[in-house]
């Protein structure tokens, strides 16, 4: 069995939300009715991953621990790390090599949301991949924002252009990876580029050169928002409420996710949700408890 580790990177100064972000790490805003880190948590944990590492800023440090802990409530284990200064995506791998140590590893950006069918299937088959990379691609209006991927006749990935000003695609690779042990090695041996940074793009260019690069392209029922700008995060926020308030059902919800992937028992669960109960959040944590007792037709991941 494959043993991967997850890493949220959750560093940067958040300038494109300036004022918002000028005293608060931006992953620690809401996105409708929950911390932004609540949706890329929520993804690793629905891959079946549960040895996370958070990555932040000296200052955020402590308010990520205070939200979050140590994962134990959630049935997962959560670390920290600090990145002091921002120096690209590929950086995470040199700041994470003692915690990743010789397992596999999965990086998700923690301004990312990702929601849609066959989203849990797609996560959890590449859990299993124990060589080379996977990445995702989602087509966008505005591709010259991303890491674009081109594809040949036959939908085979063969270049990838860092936010290109005439992109020969409309798919953007979304900041959700998939690598195995080699990653942290390939890391080391990556330049900076002229933005003084250390680019997942080169990252990815040398599994795609050893013809080890695999890109799924994420189909119409899929939806993948970067909430890093203003307008981002209240498209964001919105498509949130619209999905819940029509459902019933919450998205991003780390305590719903570890119960249905047997991360926690029903006890647990309830014990969560006392603390939460005035907000609403507690009540709907309850609300699915009683209707998985009271009927057949609950689910479990």
């Amino acid at each position: 069995m494959v043993k991967r580790k997850g890493i949220i990177l959750a560093g940067g100064n958040g300038s494109r939300l300036y004022p918002i972000t000028k005293a608060t790490s931006k992953q620690l805003i809401p996105v409708y009715d929950k911390p932004m880190i609540y949706y890329p948590l929520s993804t690793l944990m629905l891959a079946g991953i549960r040895d996370i590492l958070i990555i932040t800023t000296p200052n955020d440090r402590v308010t990520f621990e205070k939200l979050l802990g140590n994962g134990s409530q959630f049935g997962i284990s959560i670390k920290y790390k600090i990145q002091a200064k921002p120096e690209g995506i590929a950086q995470a791998f040199l700041i994470a090599e003692e915690f990743i140590k010789n397992s596999s590893v999965t990086l998700i950006l923690g301004d990312n949301l990702f929601h849609g069918d066959f989203l849990v299937n797609q996560l959890q088959k590449n859990y299993l991949l124990n060589e080379g990379a996977s990445i995702f691609a989602y087509s966008v209006s505005d591709p010259q924002r991303y890491g674009v991927v081109e594809f040949d006749s036959k939908g085979i990935a063969y270049n990838i252009e860092e936010k290109p000003i005439n992109p020969k695609s409309k798919f953007a690779i979304t900041g959700l990876y998939f690598y195995d042990n080699s990653v942290v090695e390939k890391a080391k041996k990556i330049k900076p580029s002229d933005r003084g940074e250390l680019e997942i793009t080169d990252l990815n260019k040398m599994y795609m050169k050893e013809g080890k690069l695999n890109v799924e392209k994420m189909n119409r029922g899929m939806t993948w928002l970067d909430t890093g700008t203003t307008d981002s995060l209240h498209e964001a926020a919105s498509y949130i409420r619209t999905l819940e308030r029509r459902q019933g059902l919450k998205i991003g919800c780390p305590e719903e996710v570890a119960w249905r992937m047997d991360f926690i028992d029903d006890d647990q669960l309830y014990s969560l949700s006392i603390d939460l109960k005035k907000s609403g959040y507690g009540e709907y944590l309850q609300n699915i408890l009683n209707e998985s007792k009271n009927s057949s037709g609950s689910y479990k991941y």
